[in-house]
């Protein structure tokens, strides 16, 4: 599938910020056999006075900006064209908990995306007994790792709900799971830190999402949304699997990766600091239109 996305980010500030400094993870990624960038770009308005893209230890594609002269707006605005082709869903061969724990333990690798780096507890998700508590009951010992990965996703789709106004990018994790209510960055995180307590390597993806009109409707300019979703690992020979507990269900070729990490701070759109004051405000558009 073919795909042409569009992202804006814009903020606007009371006063004028003299100096700011930003790191941007916007683009998609290359992943060999699953997605590919025919062509893309990260553009800024104003221009900034510095800029270096480059790749951080995960592999990600980032933008390095830094102003030194008085700006009242910025935009950050991604035009790339991505071909994405759904990872085949096959038989389970994922071993089950003591056999995953073995074949960790003989991995000798330390390169970015191994499973090693995803076990820990990580800055925004410590592993607290409620998840492992959580996990416990959710799951039965004689489950395969995979399985053990879809009823943990499932039961979080079916005992948390969707509402963008109860958390914030910093609520705690352990907050927005004892309300129960939050948005798939607080399914993505909770999941992760539930898998990781039963010893299996996850992590965070950020990413788009393409959204489906109801029937008969028009698609809707800007509707569609940045996202967030889960990948697990299911020992040597099953490999990475992705995950969405928000919707339920195994990634396909909706999902377009932007980057991986091991919670969201790895992988936020937009980090930085900048010297003004006041308030600001600040708007997001993202467009996902498949070509046919």
């Amino acid at each position: 599938m073919l795909y042409d996305i569009t992202l804006e980010i814009g903020y606007e500030y009371a006063s004028p910020a003299n100096t700011g400094r930003h790191t941007l993870r916007l683009l998609p990624a290359n992943i060999p056999g699953e997605q590919r960038i025919i062509n893309g770009h990260v553009s800024l308005n104003p221009s900034p006075n510095e800029r270096h893209d480059r790749k951080d230890f995960f592999g990600n594609e980032v933008t390095d900006v830094a102003y030194r002269k008085p700006h009242t707006e910025l935009q950050f605005r991604v035009r790339t064209r991505i071909e994405r082709t759904a990872a085949p869903v096959g038989f389970d061969i994922s071993p089950a908990l003591p056999d995953l724990a073995k074949e960790l333990a003989g991995i000798q690798s330390i390169s970015p995306l191994e499973p090693v780096h995803f076990l820990a507890s990580s800055p925004r998700l410590p592993l607290d007994p409620a998840f492992a508590a959580y996990s416990a009951e959710k799951t039965t010992p004689d489950m395969s790792v995979m399985k053990i990965i879809e009823a943990i996703g499932k039961a979080l789709h079916e005992d948390m709900s969707f509402d963008a106004d109860a958390t914030t990018v910093d609520t705690p994790v352990l907050e927005a799971f004892e309300n129960r209510h939050g948005v798939c960055q607080d399914y993505s995180h909770i999941m992760i830190a539930c898998l990781r307590c039963l010893g299996i390597p996850a992590g965070y993806v950020s990413g788009f999402l393409r959204t489906i009109p109801p029937e008969g409707q028009p698609r809707l300019e800007g509707a569609d949304a940045m996202h967030a979703w889960v990948r697990a690992w299911c020992g040597i020979e099953g490999g990475w699997i992705e995950y969405d507990p928000t919707n339920a269900l195994r990634v396909g070729q909706d999902h377009i990766v932007v980057g991986y990490g091991r919670d969201y701070g790895d992988v936020a759109p937009v980090k930085g600091v900048m010297r003004t004051a006041g308030g600001q405000t600040t708007h997001q558009k993202v467009d996902v239109v498949p070509l046919s």
